[in-house]
């Protein structure tokens, strides 16, 4: 019994470790957004600070509006350029998390089915035709699970895909 606990044990361990890693991508793509936004938000207060100068400087209200037009120009550049490079790392983190899924998902289940083959082979079968039943209803799982897998990741590449047309 030993050996099959130690089997879902090596299970539970590579499932924690996929999780763990999974959980520092999203902090790291957490952290990339954030300091972005300060960035951003540091270069439009100095950028207003000089906008605000430059207005009291103003000698007439022609240079005044074309001051302000230049000024929500530059601001509305910025702000779009900060949410198109946000919109980048959302994409590229759902297109690495889909990937990690999908490893995921596909190794656990070779890795689930090879531990109750292993299990279920030091069990007494009562004959031969109960064994073939339980191989053949094992193989059926599998071939689903793959199914299930491969769908799911295909599902988080178009998810991707579609991060990126935005």
């Amino acid at each position: 019994m030993t050996v099959k606990n130690d089997q879902f044990n090596e299970l539970q361990k590579k499932n924690m470790d996929a999780a763990m890693r999974l959980a520092q991508l999203s902090i790291e793509n957490s952290q990339r957004i954030v300091e972005l936004q300060v960035e951003t938000a540091k270069t439009l207060f100095d950028e207003g600070i000089q906008n605000a100068r430059a207005l009291t400087e103003a000698k007439d209200p022609q240079q005044v509006m074309n001051l302000r037009t230049q000024y929500t120009q530059a601001t509305t550049e910025k702000m779009l350029a900060c949410a198109r490079r946000i919109a980048e790392i959302t994409a590229e983190s759902q297109a690495e998390f889909g990937r990690m899924v999908g490893q995921q998902l596909s190794s656990g289940s070779h890795d689930m089915m090879d531990a109750m083959q292993k299990m279920l082979s030091g069990m007494p079968m009562g004959s031969h035709q109960s064994g073939n039943a339980l191989q053949n209803a094992m193989e059926t799982s599998r071939a689903a699970f793959e199914q299930i897998t491969k769908a799911s990741t295909e599902a988080f590449k178009a998810f991707g895909a579609m991060g990126h047309k935005k």
